[in-house]
């Protein structure tokens, strides 16, 4: 988050595209997961494969792993950090600074575990377009793809809040 990281990284923002963040918890009978996903809507620079080389580079620049390993984000250091205030959650990291109302039942599960499963998609998703609902089939389908959840990035984040 330094200068000196950006002016020394390779990744190139504009392949990067539109970004966004989406917020959904598991089943609060069997799973209470707050999840957290960031994710390009492909329409970047050089298009879709640009943007998924961008997400790449970016994590390798990190040193964040993608596949099914799931990083620790309370380590001293890490580069993402999530605030949530005010129905919101916000995401903070290299390339990227966004945030997005969040439901009811997600902050709920945030009170219950204190930390969240962030994922970075490198797959695009160019159906999730920011501002529009997204059916609860549609990110079944997304999150639960094989090939999206291989070459994500996996972070548990522990949840930070304004100081009162």
């Amino acid at each position: 988050m330094t200068a000196s990281h950006t002016a020394t990284s390779s990744v190139q923002r504009d392949h990067l595209g539109t970004l966004s963040v989406l917020a959904w918890s598991g089943d609060p009978e069997t799973n209470n997961t707050p999840y957290l996903l960031a994710y390009s809507l492909g329409d970047g620079k050089d298009g879709a494969e640009a943007g998924e080389a961008a997400v790449r580079t970016l994590f390798g620049e990190l040193g964040i792993p993608l596949g099914s390993s799931l990083a620790d984000g309370s380590r001293p250091g890490f580069p993402v950090r999530l605030l949530v205030e005010g129905g919101q959650a916000a995401v903070n990291m290299p390339y990227l600074s966004a945030q997005c109302p969040v439901p009811a039942e997600w902050l709920r599960a945030v009170a219950e575990r204190g930390e969240v499963h962030f994922m970075f998609a490198t797959k695009p998703w160019p159906d999730a377009v920011p501002g529009r609902p997204v059916s609860e089939e549609v990110l079944s389908a997304f999150v639960g793809d094989e090939a999206m959840l291989s070459t994500a990035a996996h972070c548990m984040l522990p949840v930070t809040q304004l100081r009162k």
